[in-house]
C-alpha cells in the first residue's frame, strides 16, 4: 500500500534519521518527493510511503510519538487558465512531465494522472497561476 504524507518536523527533531528508521524498523520505503530541511528550522518533507498497511500505520504512529506532524496529502495542482501565459517554465521542473507544452500550439498541457503533487512548479511560475487545493 502507498500513502502520500507531509511530515513537519519541529526544530529539535530535524536531524532525526526518519527515513532510515522507517526502512530499518518498520520495513517502510519512503520516496522523498519534496524536502525543505535546515538546521534549527522547522523542516518539511513530502513523502510517499510504501509498505504493508499495518507497518505504515505503526510507522506513522511512531513519527507522531516523536512530535512529527503527519498529514495526509490529498490535494492536487490547479492551474488558473485566466492567469497562465503558457511560458513553459514549469515544464522544466516537473519530474513526471505532467506539465508539457503542446508541440504545435505551445499551450500548457496538464496531465493530472502523472502529477505527484511535488509542488516544484508553484514557485517557478512567474505569474503565480499554479497552486494546490490542499
Amino acid at each position: 500500500m502507498k500513502k502520500r504524507v507531509t511530515l513537519t518536523f519541529p526544530k529539535r527533531a530535524v536531524q532525526m534519521p526518519v527515513t532510515y528508521v522507517l526502512a530499518k524498523e518498520f520495513n517502510v520505503a519512503a520516496n522523498i518527493i519534496r524536502a525543505q530541511v535546515a538546521p534549527n528550522q522547522i523542516g518539511k518533507l513530502v513523502v510517499e510511503l510504501s509498505g504493508d498497511i499495518d507497518q505504515l500505520d505503526a510507522a506513522i504512529e511512531w513519527m507522531r510519538s516523536r512530535n512529527v506532524n503527519v498529514s495526509h496529502t490529498l490535494g492536487e495542482i490547479t492551474i488558473d487558465e485566466d492567469v497562465c501565459v503558457h511560458c513553459g517554465l514549469c515544464t522544466g521542473v516537473c519530474p513526471t512531465e505532467a506539465l508539457t507544452l503542446h508541440p504545435e500550439t505551445y499551450k500548457l498541457t496538464f496531465t493530472r494522472s502523472r502529477c505527484i503533487v511535488c509542488e516544484q512548479c508553484i514557485p517557478t511560475c512567474p505569474v503565480q497561476a499554479i497552486s494546490t487545493n490542499l
